[in-house]
Formats: C-alpha cells, structure tokens, sequence
C-alpha cells in the first residue's frame, strides 16, 4: 500500500514517527499522524486546513492532544459521560500525577523522564487504521494515489481523540470533504 502514497503522504508518516521519537514512546499513534499533518506546508493539507480557519489555531489542537493524552487517551466525551457517573477525571487526573508525574495515565505509552525509547516504533492499530482508512478514502473519491489529504479524511471518519479534536476545531468529514473536493465530494473513508 506504501507505494501508492505520494511523497507529501509519505512525509506525514514520516513525521507521525518523528513525532512518536520526540514524545519517547513506543509506538506511533493516530494522534502522531495528526500532529505530522498540523506540521504540514504548501500541500493540500495545509491549504485545507487554512480554509477551515485552523491555521491560527494549531497550537490549540496540539494542547487538545496533550490532554486527552495525559487523560489516558480518554475522548472530552468520555470524560464527560463518566464526570455523568459521578467519576470526576481532571481530579483523579491530578491525583495520579501528583503521585507519579505527568502522563502517568498514558498506559505506558511514554517512555519515562531519562528512559527514552530506541528502536524500531510500530505503528499502533489505531494508526494502521487511519491508513487503512486513508487508502478507502482514496478510492471512494476515485484518486488513483493516497495522499496527505486522504490521511486527514480518515481521521476524521475513525473514531476517537483526533477526531474529537478535530470535529472541536471545526475540521470534520464533511467540511473537509466540501473544502478539497467542492459539494461534490460525498465518499465514506472508513
């Protein structure tokens, strides 16, 4: 499937690897993928994203991330429906981190302060799923390559916490799908 990504999809998988190396963890997650798009310039990514008005809004997304991170990777609506059970997340959130330190709810995910991981970084299913997601998106809309922009289309089709935050910054399926295909544009990228 590699061989049919174009050099600005391969980039962003590329990134989602680098990004996985400066944040120590073990493996590359969708989020990876997400933030090696937000990175992304002069492609048709970047120009959709400006569309969308995300462009002075990045930083936001990234922060958006960090949290559902140190959350354990639970979505804001997770954290709501369990705040409706009466189990309130932030505080247990600042309990285990006061007694453990930052990110101590990311499974593991996170290499600790001075153990950085080394090594081949597999991608998580979640990640090989936006992918997946990525070469669906491609032939609904009949494009003979994947690119960056099909990546960005599966994120926001898959649930979870990229697309939560992406659907929060006004980026979802539909308004993607009209910026970079025109009202044309109807295909199921999952």
């Amino acid at each position: 499937m590699f061989e049919r990504f174009t050099k600005d999809a391969r980039d962003v998988v590329k990134g989602a690897v680098a990004h996985a190396e400066r944040a120590g963890v073990r493996s590359v997650g969708a989020e990876h993928l997400l933030l090696a798009l937000l990175d992304r310039e002069g492609s048709r990514v970047s120009f959709a994203l400006a569309a969308l008005g995300l462009d002075g809004r990045r930083e936001s997304v990234r922060e958006a991330l960090e949290s559902a991170w140190r959350r354990g990777g639970l979505t804001q609506a997770e954290t709501d429906a369990l705040a409706g059970l009466g189990i309130d997340v932030p505080e247990i959130v600042a309990r285990v981190e006061e007694a453990h330190g930052a990110g101590a709810l990311s499974g593991g995910r996170k290499g600790g302060g001075g153990s950085r991981w080394s090594g081949h970084r597999p991608f998580e299913q979640g990640a090989k799923d936006i992918l997946t997601g990525a070469l669906r998106a491609a032939t609904a809309l009949r494009d003979r390559h994947i690119g960056d922009q099909h990546i960005l289309l599966a994120l926001t089709t898959r649930p979870g916490v990229p697309a939560e935050v992406l659907a929060d910054h006004g980026v979802t399926y539909e308004s993607l799908t009209r910026v970079l295909y025109g009202s044309g544009g109807e295909a199921e990228a999952s």
